[in-house]
């Protein structure tokens, strides 16, 4: 594959997460680099997205979309960010706090390229296809692919979002003029495992694509990243979300939720490493590492291994 330009887009942050610390993660994998003795974060442009972190010391808002006009503003500046990143012909690996933020890189890839068709990897336990109709925690990190997809399930809805909260919504999934971002057709999930009825039910009504764990264990990564890319060959540009807590949560315990029965770190590593060598590969997103949760920032450092090889195969 030819080289390419990488720069690392910043998200610290965390308000879309239940869970406090995920805007430490950044900072953790860097440290991580340090330890190792890595100059990675010097040879390669960075930039930092600024945040709306302030608000977790205010009023959540609506309890099932908390603090969606400060993601609203996220959704924003990411989409700018990366679009931007994009046009200057350079390759956005996005490093982010909490999982919420995922929609605004979305976006970004679509502002960048409003007429491809794009092609969403989703490394992660969980599905993230919650909206404000069915979410049981009103955390918005349970919700970038729904709104990516426009999706509001309300045909399972379990919630009554008040005007204010649905408006909001709305305007969260019209971000970058596009509605929807996305397809179910061209989604794949890998390792996802811990799904409520509510969002099971999309993935068998619109068929979505899905390999467990258990199959990357039976057949491999090598043949799981082909099929990946099989299923996605219609698909212009490609974006892969990589959730570390698709990783077992005997690895993954300095993340926000982890879920046992998990890839490996080494799994993990090699199927992005082999995912990123295709040409349609535009930009990478690693999200959730909370070291607040860890001991001896171990996580950190696992993502920050898979992180270098990861870089190495688009620069080299």
């Amino acid at each position: 594959m030819a080289t390419k330009k990488i720069k690392f887009i910043e998200v610290k942050s965390e308000i879309g997460a239940g869970t406090r610390g995920a805007s430490l993660g950044v900072d953790a994998i860097k440290i991580a680099a340090l330890d190792y003795g890595s100059n990675i974060f010097r040879q390669h442009e960075s930039v930092e997205v600024k945040t709306e972190n302030h608000l977790l010391f205010e009023s959540q808002g609506s309890a099932y979309a908390k603090r969606i006009k400060g993601l609203i503003t996220m959704y924003e500046r990411i989409g700018a960010e990366v679009s931007k990143t994009l046009k200057s012909n350079t390759f956005p690996i996005v490093l982010a706090g909490d999982h919420s933020t995922a929609g605004g890189t979305i976006a970004g890839i679509r502002m960048a390229h409003p007429k491809s068709r794009l092609g969403v990897i989703w490394i992660d336990a969980h599905a993230d296809l919650h909206s404000p109709w069915t979410t049981p925690s009103g955390n918005l990190h349970g919700m970038p692919l729904a709104a990516s997809l426009a999706e509001d399930n309300q045909s399972n809805k379990m919630n009554r979002p008040d005007r204010e909260t649905i408006d909001n919504w709305k305007k969260l999934k019209e971000i970058g003029g596009i509605v929807p971002k996305i397809n179910y057709r061209d989604l794949v999930f890998i390792s996802v495992r811990d799904v409520e009825p509510e969002e099971s039910g999309l993935i068998k009504k619109n068929h979505v694509k899905t390999f467990s764990t258990a199959e990357v264990r039976r057949l491999g990564v090598e043949r799981i990243a082909r099929d990946t890319l099989s299923h996605l060959n219609q698909c212009n540009l490609i974006y892969i979300s990589f959730d570390v807590d698709s990783m077992d949560s005997s690895i993954s315990k300095g993340t926000g939720t982890p879920v046992r029965n998990g890839i490996t770190e080494k799994e993990a590593g090699s199927l992005l490493v082999r995912l990123v060598q295709n040409e349609k590969v535009c930009c990478v997103e690693v999200a959730e590492v909370n070291p607040t949760l860890d001991k001896e920032n171990l996580m950190a450092e696992n993502t920050f291994e898979i992180l270098t090889k990861v870089v190495s195969q688009i620069s080299n």
